[in-house]
């Protein structure tokens, strides 16, 4: 009898503390795929941990994922890097049971050729419930982008010659 109230209360503790920091056990059986913010991709067969994807990425927001997720594939169920993505800089913030943050630094090519690094130089994180995946990135400027601002520069120098031009005459 001890046995049985033992092995329940060290479930319900096990339970509680996996709903308190971010995992869910299964799923609720609902998949958001829309622009919300909150995509469900949860699994009822497995634990469940929500994390977030921000930055430069197609859907940023919260999901709910396998525990067994990685972050090539965090990345694909966040519609991949946009064109301005500065995939030589991703970021995990993690916060620590002690209230301290971490931030780990890694590559875009650490991770899809993980298997090739040599362990002890450098490691891919696994995601934890409560990470946060960050890719940053800056807009990319064309041609035609550099052009038509130069062009806006150029007409405005115009348009403040030709008003000096007419004061002075006048």
């Amino acid at each position: 009898m001890k046995r049985i109230s033992f092995l329940f209360l060290f479930l319900l503790v096990n339970l509680s503390f996996a709903q308190s920091k971010g995992y869910d056990l299964g799923s609720s059986g609902v998949r958001t795929f829309q622009q919300s913010g909150f995509f469900d991709l949860s699994d009822p067969e497995t634990v469940n941990i929500t994390v977030s994807v921000w930055g430069w990425v197609r859907y940023p927001g919260k999901y709910k994922i396998p525990i067994n997720t990685d972050i090539s594939d965090l990345l694909s169920f966040a519609g991949g890097p946009m064109e301005g993505a500065d995939l030589e800089d991703i970021r995990i913030v993690r916060v620590n049971e002690d209230s301290t943050q971490q931030m780990i630094k890694f590559s875009f090519n650490d991770v899809m050729y993980e298997s090739r690094l040599q362990n002890r130089y450098r490691k891919v994180p696994k995601l934890d419930a409560g990470d946060v995946l960050v890719v940053p990135g800056e807009p990319k400027l064309y041609f035609r982008d550099h052009f038509s601002i130069w062009m806006s520069v150029i007409s405005m120098l115009i348009s403040l010659s030709i008003l000096a031009l007419n004061i002075i005459k006048g």
